[in-house]
């Protein structure tokens, strides 16, 4: 990273420290990693409408929302695919810093984009959340035509058709949306990250 000389850190006015305090909540990021078709966007804005009754500050950044804005810039290369993940890790860190509870649903394939995101925050402040799915159930769903087209030869480099995904080795939480309903998906990530209690 190349910060220029004249650029300095300002310290804030209010801590994390304090915004957690009052909104009775800590500051994390919640990670969703799976196939395209998995459920990650249906979970995660799910999970957030949840949170949202319990009264937590909480927002969903996910995939296609973002290339429409803050990354409408970025293409599908390699290059661009961590150029996307990286910018969404130092958003994510900002909103965490604001004590919000962070819900990324990104396909993020690589093990080592997963990584460097992950080294962004303190360890206690991150959770991957692997949102398995197998691919035939993925490609019966595809709820976008995303997996016909890659099969038809309209897109290239289609993650689970002819680019990688690397499964999570270590993940804090598997949700299989094969076996759970989304209903059971969010209470089971609810209970696990303990996000249903006052000091969450």
């Amino acid at each position: 990273m190349n910060i220029q000389p004249h650029i300095h850190w300002q310290t804030p006015a209010v801590t994390r420290h304090e915004r957690e305090q009052r909104y009775q909540q800590r500051g994390r990021l919640l990670w969703l990693t799976g196939l395209p078709g998995a459920g990650k966007s249906t979970l995660a804005f799910a999970l957030e409408r949840a949170l949202f009754e319990q009264n937590k500050l909480c927002y969903v950044l996910d995939g296609d929302n973002v290339r429409h804005g803050l990354n409408s810039d970025l293409g599908f290369s390699e290059a661009d695919r961590h150029e996307n993940l990286r910018r969404i890790g130092e958003v994510a860190k900002l909103m965490v810093d604001a004590g919000q509870i962070v819900i990324a649903a990104f396909v993020s394939p690589y093990h080592s984009d997963r990584d460097r995101v992950r080294h962004m925050f303190a360890a206690a402040d991150f959770d991957e959340i692997h949102i398995h799915c197998p691919v035939h159930i993925c490609e019966q769903r595809d709820p976008k035509g995303l997996y016909a087209k890659a099969r038809a030869g309209q897109i290239q480099g289609f993650t689970g058709i002819d680019a990688p995904y690397e499964a999570p080795q270590q993940p804090e939480l598997v949700i299989n949306t094969e076996l759970l309903s989304v209903q059971e998906a969010v209470l089971l990530i609810m209970e696990t990250m303990e996000l249903n209690t006052a000091s969450s």
